[in-house]
């Protein structure tokens, strides 16, 4: 059922307290800071900034490279939060989110009007729809015309930033929502579940971040085989 401010502020409240990387701010007076920017973006050049300075924080020439850790990035600022709030049975409406940066701080969240829906199962269509429908689609299509980047690698990126939720502690309703969401399009495919935990069939290409050759824990191009 739809919820109002009074079950989504506590819920988001609870969810930062694990940490920045799920911090989701409500404070009504932000809205007087204009360097708030709705989320989506969909001014390419801004994005194209944001590439240029992950590329130098990076160390990296390859715009792709840091193309492709931006939208990892940012997938995984959605998804934490939002895995969070829903095992507390909250799924915050995302039409009123804004981002902001600056450069040297990181990323940061806030949700203008915060409202959404709540009840004792969350469903996985709701999430999905705020993250995927909403959020990400706009974004890769924004973030594809600043950088030409593979479906698989984007999507596969996505689905690694959702599986990361998964730490020690989630509750099982939470984690059987991931792996829903995680067989859903355009998510499904990209990558399963085995005896190493969540293995993508896709690479984000951080083993070519300088000085090379380290790779994420769930990458296609680890050699499982020990």
């Amino acid at each position: 059922m739809r919820a109002g401010a009074r079950d989504v502020v506590p819920a988001l409240a609870r969810a930062a307290a694990l940490g920045p990387f799920f911090e989701i701010g409500t404070d009504p007076d932000e809205a007087a800071d204009p360097t708030w920017r709705p989320l989506p973006e969909r001014d390419g050049s801004r994005l194209s900034d944001l590439v240029d300075a992950y590329a130098a924080r990076l160390g990296t020439g390859e715009r792709r490279v840091a193309a492709s850790i931006l939208f990892q990035g940012l997938a995984s600022r959605l998804w934490s939060p939002m895995i969070a709030v829903a095992a507390l049975g909250v799924v915050p409406d995302l039409s009123g989110l804004h981002w902001r940066w600056a450069p040297g701080a990181p990323i940061a969240l806030w949700l203008e009007n915060p409202d959404g829906w709540s009840g004792p199962a969350v469903p996985a269509d709701l999430v999905h729809a705020e993250v995927v429908e909403r959020q990400l689609r706009p974004l890769r299509e924004t973030l594809l015309g600043v950088v030409p980047l593979a479906d698989g690698l984007m999507w596969g990126n996505a689905a690694s930033a959702l599986a990361g939720t998964l730490r020690p502690g989630v509750a099982a309703p939470a984690a059987a929502l991931v792996r829903e969401l995680l067989a859903r399009e355009p998510l499904a495919g990209t990558g399963s579940f085995g005896r190493h935990g969540f293995v993508r069939r896709s690479c984000c290409l951080y083993y070519r971040v300088p000085p090379g050759g380290e790779m994420c824990g769930d990458c296609a191009l680890l050699d499982r085989r020990g």
